[in-house]
């Protein structure tokens, strides 16, 4: 098994390279701590002529903010075309007008982190259309672990590109995937990870977004989130429970969309033949921050406690981080009527979709399975075959057009 220690090798990081051999620009979102700033800072190892800007480090932002004009000026003072490094981008938004200009003269090229488009957009910024290609890195896939044993979903096939790491997949279900945590040689060091991550996170957004008088609501507010993660919120519930109105709490997942820390999953409504629910849904992006905000005791127990709850994340985070690693156009959805049949994901593939059912357990019975058999028969000119996700050990055929798999075969 590959070591704690050693750096491990990333899907996007070959993407990058190639951008920078044909000196391509980039801007890469991702939450925080998924490892922009490692991956980018590797890519440029071997480039000449390289110039920084982390605007993390509050000298450099200070300088930038009071001047964001002196960016154009000291990179045209270079004789040679540099390639540029700006980290954590969205804490000067000021800084992509010269971004821009020097692009459109053609006297440097880019690459870009930000952990938030939402103070861009607020900005006016235009995040530049046109001149850079957009990338989204996310926590450790399945392959950067090193635990795909099968593909056998072709749409979503992908090939393990490190030895499978000392970090195991119930682990990753209470402590989630973010590489600082895989790194760390204790549970009590993880535990320490995440509860400083939700403190910093709680510091820097409510300071970006001038909410200081509402840092009691937005705390409590994502304590109760976290716990309806994976599910479609009651507004009016987590209204009476945080304190704050129905506005704020949209505001609030607003805020939690724009900053990457949920992902939002909408029904799947297409041709429906019966009355389908239409609220979205919000998955946590890491399992190990949604756990430590929900402020769960993070140790085994909480998967005996909630092991449908924790695996059916696991299954639904991977599927998205897959389908973005892969640079598909697919889009994730559920599935429910007003009757209760429900399906956990469609992975909708604009010609046709997959649905897929998701049980943490060893063996399923077809009769489980009722939502996505009537899910097969309602929508039998664009679902030819349904999965159902398991923690089983080896792939089988419960109906024609029925397979379950276990979730390192997918």
């Amino acid at each position: 098994m590959q070591g704690k220690n050693k750096v491990l090798l990333r899907n996007l990081k070959k993407e990058i390279e190639k951008l920078i051999r044909g000196s391509q620009s980039a801007l890469i979102f991702g939450p925080r701590q998924v490892g922009k700033t490692t991956l980018i800072k590797e890519a440029l190892l071997n480039a000449p002529n390289v110039r920084e800007y982390p605007l993390q480090n509050p000298e450099i932002r200070a300088e930038i903010e009071k001047d964001p004009a002196i960016l154009s000026r000291q990179l045209l003072a270079n004789k040679n075309k540099p390639y540029v490094f700006v980290d954590e981008a969205q804490k000067v938004p000021e800084i992509f007008d010269g971004i821009q200009y020097i692009l459109d003269e053609k006297k440097a090229k880019f690459l870009i982190t930000g952990s938030s488009a939402r103070k861009l957009r607020r900005k006016g910024s235009n995040l530049l259309p046109g001149r850079v290609k957009i990338f989204h890195l996310d926590p450790l896939l399945w392959n950067e672990f090193g635990w795909i044993k099968e593909n056998n979903i072709k749409e979503l096939e992908i090939k393990n590109i490190n030895k499978k790491v000392d970090y195991f997949f119930e682990k990753s279900l209470i402590f989630g995937a973010l590489p600082g945590i895989v790194n760390l040689n204790n549970d009590n060091d993880r535990k320490d990870f995440l509860k400083a991550y939700a403190h910093i996170y709680l510091e820097e957004e409510i300071r970006a977004e001038a909410l200081s008088r509402k840092i009691g609501a937005f705390s409590r507010f994502l304590e109760l989130s976290a716990n309806e993660s994976g599910t479609s919120p009651n507004f009016t519930k987590l209204s009476m429970e945080s304190g704050v109105s129905m506005p704020a709490i949209r505001e609030f997942y607003n805020l939690l969309e724009d900053t990457l820390i949920v992902e939002r999953i909408d029904p799947y409504l297409k041709n429906a033949r019966k009355r389908i629910l239409a609220s979205s849904r919000y998955y946590f992006f890491d399992l190990g921050v949604r756990n430590s905000l929900a402020r769960f005791s993070l140790n085994k127990e909480l998967i005996n406690s909630q092991k449908g709850i924790l695996f059916e994340h696991a299954i639904i985070l991977e599927i998205i981080r897959r389908i973005r690693s892969l640079n598909k156009e697919f889009k994730v959805c559920y599935w429910r009527t007003s009757g209760g049949a429900e399906v956990d994901c469609v992975i909708d593939l604009g010609h046709k979709v997959i649905p897929v059912e998701i049980k943490a357990s060893k063996k399923i019975a077809l009769s489980e399975l009722k939502g996505l058999k009537i899910f097969l028969d309602d929508y039998k000119d664009v679902a030819d075959i349904g999965y159902v996700i398991t923690w089983g050990d080896k792939p089988e055929q419960l109906a024609d057009n029925i397979i379950a798999l276990p979730w390192s075969f997918i």
